[in-house]
């Protein structure tokens, strides 16, 4: 019951700042639109005519998750730094929920209202575009939740570091592309990208959007590496968590900014 008040709570509190300051909300989506249609040109007009139909796929695919995995991974370390700021991260430490639990809840609920605008953004560029993709949500679903739940982990490790060290918003600038780097370059391209977050739920994601695969089509065995990957950045993530925690606590960090 208090999971579930929790995540109400944050709901409603993530609701209300997206519809607050809604100017902001507005100039983040249109943002991401105009680094589409850059990207779209570009293969438009200088692309190759034989390859443009499955570059533009490629492209929508890969830039929707780099929207998904900026909105995850980075929200833990800007609440972190947010909450410092306000001088209420100290107060977050003392509920008996504890920090990675509030913010655990207010992440989900993040991701449940970008999921939204997401699929907003979605059906808005394959307008652009023209390009229609395979929206085959029964197969979709298990692999983008397995997916997000790795961002997650990483997310943690965000906080983590933020929670330490306060201003780390330098490294969750560079972090924006290393997160393009992760979606936009294909599995294929190297077997070191199997143990790289989030990598294999976007590649299979792209398979049933662009390839029109199915679950069964794709088989156990790339869902179960995926939940092996997920799983595994999602334990380390809020182990290394726990420890800066530690660190901050023992060191009078959470009261200072």
């Amino acid at each position: 019951m208090q999971w579930i008040n929790l995540f109400r709570a944050n709901l409603r509190k993530e609701y209300l700042e997206l519809k607050r300051y809604l100017p902001n909300t507005i100039a983040l989506v249109l943002t991401f639109y105009f680094i589409f249609l850059g990207l779209f040109g570009v293969i438009h007009f200088f692309g190759d005519p034989s390859t443009q139909d499955a570059n533009i796929q490629f492209v929508i695919v890969n830039y929707i998750f780099w929207f998904l995995a900026l909105s995850v991974i980075q929200m833990f370390g800007f609440e972190i730094v947010n909450e410092a700021i306000r001088g209420t991260l100290e107060q977050l430490s003392m509920s008996p929920m504890g920090i990675w639990r509030i913010l655990s809840t207010r992440l989900i609920a993040t991701t449940i209202i970008y999921g939204i605008i997401i699929f907003a953004l979605l059906v808005i560029t394959m307008l652009t575009a023209g390009q229609w993709l395979n929206i085959d949500v029964l197969s979709i679903f298990p692999v983008f939740v397995l997916t997000v739940f790795g961002m997650y982990g990483v997310g943690l490790m965000v906080g983590g570091l933020a929670i330490v060290y306060k201003q780390i918003q330098a490294f969750l600038q560079i972090l924006q592309f290393l997160l393009a780097g992760l979606t936009f370059i294909p599995l294929a391209a190297s077997p070191f990208m199997y143990f790289l977050p989030f990598v294999i739920g976007v590649d299979l994601v792209r398979d049933i959007m662009i390839d029109g695969q199915t679950l069964m089509d794709i088989g156990w065995l790339p869902l179960v590496l995926l939940l092996i990957n997920a799983s595994v950045y999602f334990i380390v993530g809020l182990l290394f968590f726990k420890y800066c925690e530690r660190i901050a606590m023992k060191k009078g960090l959470l009261g200072q900014y």
